[in-house]
């Protein structure tokens, strides 16, 4: 007996996150530009530094040279010496001690002289040190202007913006080159999701119309009174793997589009898509016996309304599909936190493994069951809420609820 060959595993998860928080303080972020003004100022402030203490050592030697030795002297008598500077030239009573207090007087003003130099020196350079940092950061700015514009453009393109060129124009130096490296390589990403776009539809147009043929087909056949038991047994068990195939056609398209642009964006209230969700829902969830609760406040976003309303349906028809027995219940809140608008869907069910969080997203990962044969979906359903999630520019997050069961929290900016 041949044995049965495992299910694919998962395709391996990136080890880095693109998304980093943000930091507190982000003007003390060292950017380049930062990096080359301190580089700028400190080699201006180090070159500063060096000069002002050569020029103190060859002032200070040349009054040392000049005057290191008194050059005259007082040697008669009656002479009346006085000095503001120097007071005590006053009590001197011989020549000896004039001699000496002159000698010394010459060297207090040496001293004075020096440090007098040394503060109006370090007062010249402070203010010229302030100057070259100004002026390297400027500088740095307008050499670094082109990282600028390369930045803001692939930040429109993070946003599923294709259409953007940074088309910097300039001489043709290193960041000229990376400019039109970068717009080479948009070029072709923009012909590849073109040729995406064309094959999603076209694969629409051939996939829908033969299963909607099939449909018919099988429903005239069901439609028949006097077709044996057998047939429509049959035909049910084939209308039900048709509408299925349906499903996961759709699913798939909607998870291609919804990883395309969004070109329109409206207000769209998430209390109002969520209430419509529940609507929808609420006679899946009466037949299972699960109660569907929670305050849903007035949380606005902008975006596309048939696309998050896919989000809000996803989510409360998988808490109502995969949830316990006997008394279990739904809860979908909507508020607005933080300046961003959250929607948050929890329920009671089975205990999920933290470990297992991450496959529940991608695309045919169920928890703990096949790939195929369940009624519960086709496997798509949180991949096309993250998908859209991401298209909005918004992230969605799962935690284990205590005693089983999952909170599932959406974040969309505002």
């Amino acid at each position: 007996m041949a044995a049965t060959p495992a299910p694919p595993t998962a395709p391996p998860k990136p080890t880095w996150d693109p998304r980093k928080a943000d930091p507190h303080f982000p003007w003390l972020r060292p950017t380049i530009r930062i990096r080359l003004t301190l580089l700028y100022g400190g080699m201006f402030l180090i070159a500063g530094i060096l000069l002002l203490s050569i020029i103190y050592l060859l002032a200070a030697q040349a009054l040392h040279d000049g005057g290191g030795g008194q050059s005259f002297q007082v040697t008669g008598t009656n002479i009346d010496i006085s000095s503001q500077t120097c007071p005590q030239l006053d009590s001197a009573t011989t020549n000896g001690q004039l001699n000496d207090m002159l000698k010394q007087c010459n060297a207090v003003q040496r001293q004075h002289a020096l440090d007098d130099l040394l503060s109006r020196s370090l007062g010249a350079l402070l203010g010229l040190a302030i100057i070259a940092f100004a002026f390297g950061y400027a500088m740095a700015g307008r050499v670094l202007s082109p990282l600028g514009r390369i930045t803001r453009t692939a930040r429109a393109v993070a946003g599923s913006d294709l259409s953007r060129r940074i088309e910097l124009d300039g001489p043709d130096d290193e960041l000229k080159e990376l400019a039109d490296t970068f717009d080479d390589m948009l070029e072709r990403l923009q012909r590849a999701f073109t040729a995406q776009q064309r094959f999603v539809g076209n694969a629409s147009h051939e996939l829908r119309t033969p299963l909607a043929i099939n449909r018919t087909l099988l429903e005239v056949h069901l439609s028949d009174p006097g077709a044996p038991v057998e047939l429509q047994q049959l035909g049910k068990t084939l209308l039900a793997t048709n509408e299925r195939s349906e499903q996961l056609v759709e699913g798939l398209l909607l998870l291609a589009r919804s990883d395309n642009q969004i070109v329109e964006r409206k207000p769209v209230d998430l209390a109002e898509v969520a209430t419509q969700a529940i609507d929808q829902v609420h006679g899946e969830a009466e037949a299972k016996g699960v109660v569907i609760r929670g305050e849903r406040r007035q949380a606005v976003v902008q975006g596309n309304g048939v696309l998050l309303e896919r989000i809000a349906l996803n989510l409360v028809q998988n808490a109502v599909r995969y949830n316990v027995p006997e008394d279990g219940w739904v809860e979908v809140t909507t508020d607005v936190q933080h300046g961003q608008a959250v929607l948050v869907v929890s329920n009671t069910g089975p205990v999920v493994p933290a470990y297992e969080i991450d496959n529940l997203f991608e695309p045919f990962r169920r928890l703990r069951t096949e790939r195929t044969g369940s009624d519960k979906g086709v496997g798509l359903g949180l991949s096309i809420v993250r998908s859209v999630a991401r298209a909005h520019g918004g992230h969605i997050y799962a935690q284990p609820r205590e005693g089983g069961g999952l909170v599932m929290r959406v974040t969309l900016p505002i």
